[in-house]
């Protein structure tokens, strides 16, 4: 009797050991420290409600939680090639729209695109960059809330590859909207400047004092769907465009140079 109770045991804890919490744990951590830490790891993560709502696991959660149990680094100690993959079944203009000012917005500017392309589940992106430590998945996913996405799901290929599931059901750009009948100035125009035109139905536009301004704007609706292009190769001081319909944000830019814009210039919607 003893013996099948023990037998029994067995195999519920063996079961228990295989659930797809502790498989992704060993995933993230790799087989062989998984096996070093088996035990450890099932005290920390015996709370299963903790990291998983209904089928779906917390997988941020569970990178924070093996981090600082001392399971998971993310620095290396000298600096490597840092390769990452962003997926999403979203708008592949808006998904790279996002995630390119995620990651300025995070400090990373100097990394290339390794591929970029569309595939049966949505669309993937593969950036390189030298780096001393793995992109923090708990910025990441800050970073990503503030603009309307999330992390769905982390593989963790090596110490430098990781894959990224981003959910961008929605996803926003992260910009105030304007405010109809106010006039706003910006200031040192070095980038083309994102507006959210979501509440307007015309934009008048001054281009300030030292400027040679050639006008170029872009009008996107909320999936970054091009709608309409104005450009104008005239220097202008001063025009009013009607927005097309559905226009949520507006690119404004020089036809030219970004230079030529560098004073600045000020909008108000109507």
């Amino acid at each position: 009797m003893v013996k099948k109770i023990v037998f029994l045991l067995g195999i519920a804890l063996s079961a228990w050991a295989q659930t797809p919490l502790l498989e992704k744990v060993s995933s993230l951590i790799g087989e062989q420290t998984y096996s070093r830490n088996e035990a450890f790891v099932k005290i920390i993560f015996a709370d299963r409600s903790r990291f998983v709502q209904g089928d779906r696991i917390d997988v941020v959660k569970v990178v924070d939680t093996l981090k600082e149990n001392g399971l998971l680094s993310l620095f290396y100690k000298r600096p490597k090639t840092l390769e990452l993959t962003f997926e999403t079944n979203g708008s592949p203009q808006f998904f790279m729209m996002l995630m390119n000012e995620t990651l300025r917005g995070m400090g990373y500017t100097h990394y290339l695109t390794d591929s970029a392309m569309l595939t049966n589940a949505g669309y993937s992106w593969r950036i390189k960059m030298q780096s001393e430590y793995a992109t923090d998945p708990t910025a990441l996913q800050q970073a990503l809330s503030r603009r309307g996405c999330g992390i769905l799901d982390i593989e963790r290929n090596s110490d430098t590859q990781w894959r990224y599931f981003i959910d961008m059901s929605a996803a926003h750009l992260e910009l105030t909207p304007l405010e109809v009948g106010k006039k706003i100035r910006m200031k040192r125009l070095v980038y083309p400047r994102w507006l959210d035109v979501s509440k307007a139905g015309s934009l008048t536009l001054w281009s300030l004092s030292g400027n040679n301004w050639y006008p170029y704007i872009a009008f996107y609706d909320d999936d970054l769907r091009l709608l309409k292009l104005y450009k104008r190769d005239k220097r202008t001081r001063q025009i009013t465009i009607n927005l097309p319909r559905g226009c949520a944000y507006v690119k404004i830019a020089d036809l030219y140079s970004r230079k030529n814009m560098n004073a600045g210039l000020s909008v108000k919607a109507q």
